[in-house]
């Protein structure tokens, strides 16, 4: 049988990046903000491995010890969290939302470039402000209030779990901001797009 060879990066571009993608420009802002992100986005990547490795754990302790640990259930879900929240600026920086593709394919570039400026400037970056604003008190409550589990055995610290709130959509709205950049100056010159080296 002979070796198959996958190459990630490329079925990740074709995955991201298809026919119904705008060949943005990069700007000097949007790419540090995209430097940023590609880094916490790597990092955190590994909070799926953990995941995996917390839930065989869990079903090992409860089907073979008849056993389970409140804690380790309750960090599955809190590393869950962490791993979605953190994903969704990683997703937003690849272009790997879901978009009506049936749709946007029949529009110009230029025509997408509009409506996606129009969907993060209208909607994305004002709706991770209400959220980043409403939720800041949420976890300084819970910190002032040195919040546990309600559950007995849970874990403590409930305000570092809640604060993963502000930070995913802390990420988020940069994600916003450099796609955001990169549309305007697809569709106005400004800021000026440069040519990155992989081009």
């Amino acid at each position: 049988m002979s070796d198959i060879k996958l190459d990630l990066d490329t079925v990740e571009q074709a995955v991201g990046h298809g026919p119904t993608a705008v060949p943005y420009p990069n700007t000097w802002v949007s790419d540090r903000l995209d430097a940023l992100l590609e880094l916490v986005g790597r990092f955190f990547s590994w909070s799926w491995v953990l995941l995996m490795v917390l839930v065989v754990l869990n079903v090992i302790l409860r089907y073979l010890f008849s056993n389970s640990y409140v804690a380790l259930e309750e960090l599955q879900w809190h590393i869950y969290s962490i791993g979605f929240m953190i994903g969704l600026s990683y997703c937003v920086l690849h272009d790997g939302h879901v978009r009506v593709d049936v749709l946007a394919e029949k529009l110009s570039h230029r025509k997408r470039a509009i409506i996606e400026l129009l969907g993060i400037g209208l909607f994305l970056m004002p709706f991770c402000l209400f959220v980043l604003y409403y939720a800041y008190p949420f976890v300084e409550r819970a910190y002032l209030m040195g919040e546990v589990s309600g559950s007995p055995g849970g874990l403590p610290m409930r305000w570092l779990i809640k604060s993963v709130i502000l930070i995913g959509f802390g990420l988020l709205l940069l994600a916003a901001l450099s796609r955001f950049i990169r549309a305007l100056s697809f569709l106005t010159g400004f800021p000026r797009g440069r040519v990155s080296a992989g081009q």
